[in-house]
C-alpha cells in the first residue's frame, strides 16, 4: 500500500477510492485532542488487512499518527498532525507527501459512545460541486492514484461552508478504529 494511502487511512485523512481533497492552508488554529483520541487503536481495512494506528502527542497541540499492519509491524509510517474544534465538529489537519502538492489535508472525526474513532473524509464529488457553484475556489489535479482537488479558498470560508448543516453529506465515514485492547 502506497504510504499516502497509509497516511490518509490513518489520519483519515483522505483516501476514498484514490481521490484527494487538500488545501493550501492548515488548519488555522490547533486545539488540545479531545480526550481518549491518544491510545492505541485497531481496525481493518477495505482488503481486510488487520492494522494498528497509535496516536501520541509531540508537544503543544501537536500528535503523530503511526500506522501499521498489524502482519508488518516494523513497516510503520509517522505522520504529524494537529487537531481543532470548529462548530460542531472535529477535525485533523496534516500535510501532505511532496508528491501529492504537499499540501495540507483535513479530515473530520468524532468518537462515539462506544468508544470507537470514526474518521471522515471529504467527498470529492461534493467538493466539486462546491466549486462548481463558487461556493470554493480551487483546481483539480490528477496523481497515478486518482483524481484530487485543491482548495485555495480561505479557511474561514471553508469552515463556513463545512459548518452548514445543508453541507452534513459532504463527509463520508473513511475507517472506523476500535480501542486496542491491552495485552494480558
Amino acid at each position: 500500500m502506497k504510504a499516502w494511502r497509509v497516511v490518509v487511512i490513518a489520519l483519515s485523512c483522505l483516501l476514498l477510492s484514490g481521490c484527494l481533497v487538500t488545501f493550501k492552508e492548515p488548519l488555522p488554529d490547533s486545539d488540545p485532542a479531545p480526550k481518549g483520541l491518544l491510545g492505541k487503536w485497531t481496525s481493518t481495512n477495505a482488503w481486510g488487512e488487520p492494522m494498528n494506528l497509535e496516536l501520541t502527542r509531540l508537544g503543544n497541540n501537536r500528535y503523530q499518527a503511526v500506522s501499521y499492519f498489524r502482519a508488518r509491524p516494523r513497516e510503520r509510517e509517522a505522520y504529524p498532525f494537529t487537531v481543532s474544534h470548529h462548530g460542531d465538529r472535529w477535525y485533523l489537519s496534516a500535510k501532505v507527501p511532496a508528491q501529492f502538492g504537499g499540501h495540507f489535508t483535513i479530515a473530520g472525526f468524532e468518537l462515539t459512545e462506544k468508544h470507537e474513532l470514526v474518521v471522515y473524509n471529504l467527498d470529492l464529488e461534493q467538493i466539486n460541486q462546491a466549486l462548481g457553484q463558487n461556493v470554493l475556489t480551487g483546481e483539480g489535479f490528477q496523481t497515478r492514484d486518482g483524481d484530487g482537488v485543491l482548495i485555495d479558498t480561505r479557511m474561514d470560508q471553508v469552515f463556513k461552508y463545512l459548518d452548514d448543516p445543508a453541507n452534513s453529506d459532504v463527509f463520508v465515514e473513511a475507517v472506523r478504529y476500535q480501542r486496542l485492547a491491552k495485552a494480558k
